[in-house]
C-alpha cells in the first residue's frame, strides 16, 4: 500500500458516513436483504460471521451475532477465525480492493464464504455524464466528482487473483426517481455516499456548474412521471477460501469419454493439409 496512489480520502470518508442518515440507507436495506436470501440457498450453517462495513450499526442490527469489522487498510479480523465474511456496501471505497479481499480471504476458514456487495460500475452514470457535461461547457475541464467503480466483467478476477476458490460475480441494477438532480445529489450526503476522492476539488463548486448539470440530467433522464431516474448497480462476489473438499479441475487430457459422444455427432478433424 505504501507505493500505491491513494484514490479515495479516508478521512473524509469517514466524516461523510458520520454524517449518514439511518432513514437514507435504502440501498443497505436491499443488499442485507439479498445477503439473506443467498445465504438460506446455501446448504451450510456458519457459526462464526464477520462483517466488513463502513457502517456498524445497520449491519450489527440485522446481523447480531456478527464480529463487525471496520474497512480499513488493515483488517482486524483474525487468521481462519471464520466461516462466513461478509464485505458490505465499501469495497467501491477501497483504496487496495484485491488487498481486502486477500485479508478477507486469510481470516476464512479452509471452505468458508465470502460475500461482497458493493456499488458497481452503472452507478450514477447519469449524474456523472451530466456533471462532466456541465464542468466542460461552464469551466472547460473536468473535476473528479465520482468515484470510478469497478464493471462486472472485470470485478471476477478480483477474487482470483486474491486466491478464492469457485469465483462468481453477479450484478443488479436498481432504479430510484428523485425530483431533480439536487435532490439526488442531497440524497448521497445522506447516504454517506458523497464525494471522498482524494483529488477532489476542495472548494465550492460554481452554482451555475450545478445549475447546468441539473437541467443536463432533467433533459436526458426524465421519466415518465416527470420524475429523473438514478441508476445503483449492486454487484456480489462470491468465493470459497480454497479447500481439498471442493471440485477440482480435471487434468487437461484426462477425459474418458469423448464430448462428440456426449453430443451424438459427428467429429470433424481439422484439415492439416498445407495446400
Amino acid at each position: 500500500m505504501e507505493n500505491m496512489p491513494r484514490l479515495v480520502d479516508r478521512p473524509a470518508l469517514l466524516r461523510n458516513r458520520t454524517r449518514a442518515e439511518p432513514d437514507a440507507l435504502f440501498l443497505h436495506d436491499v443488499v442485507a436483504d439479498q445477503l439473506q436470501e443467498r445465504l438460506e440457498e446455501v446448504n451450510r450453517t456458519f457459526t462464526s460471521m464477520a462483517i466488513v462495513t463502513g457502517f456498524p450499526k445497520f449491519w450489527q442490527a440485522r446481523f447480531p451475532h456478527a464480529v463487525i469489522v471496520a474497512d480499513d487498510d488493515v483488517l482486524t479480523l483474525d487468521h481462519q477465525a471464520h466461516d462466513l465474511v461478509l464485505h458490505v456496501m465499501c469495497l467501491h471505497w477501497a483504496n487496495d480492493p484485491v488487498g481486502q479481499l486477500v485479508q478477507s480471504r486469510h481470516a476464512l476458514k479452509p471452505d468458508g464464504l465470502l460475500l461482497a456487495s458493493f456499488l458497481g460500475g452503472q452507478t450514477l452514470h447519469e449524474l456523472r455524464a451530466s456533471l462532466a457535461e456541465a464542468e466542460a461547457v461552464v469551466a472547460g475541464g473536468l473535476s473528479p466528482r465520482i468515484a470510478p467503480m469497478g464493471e462486472i466483467r472485470d470485478l471476477g478476477a478480483l477474487l482470483q487473483r486474491a486466491g478464492f476458490a469457485l469465483p462468481v460475480a453477479d450484478g443488479i441494477p436498481l432504479t430510484a426517481s428523485y425530483a431533480n438532480a439536487f435532490h439526488l445529489m442531497h440524497d448521497l450526503r445522506k447516504m454517506g455516499e458523497n464525494n471522498a476522492l482524494e483529488h477532489r476539488p476542495r472548494h465550492t463548486t460554481r452554482r451555475n456548474i450545478m445549475t447546468e448539470a441539473a437541467t443536463i440530467y432533467a433533459e436526458n433522464f426524465t421519466n415518465e412521471t416527470g420524475r429523473v431516474d438514478a441508476t445503483f448497480e449492486i454487484i456480489t462476489l462470491t468465493g470459497w477460501a480454497p479447500a481439498d473438499s471442493q471440485p477440482q479441475p480435471l487434468r487437461p487430457g484426462s477425459a474418458k469419454t469423448r464430448l462428440a459422444d456426449a453430443l451424438e455427432t459427428q467429429e470433424t478433424p481439422l484439415n492439416q493439409s498445407k495446400d
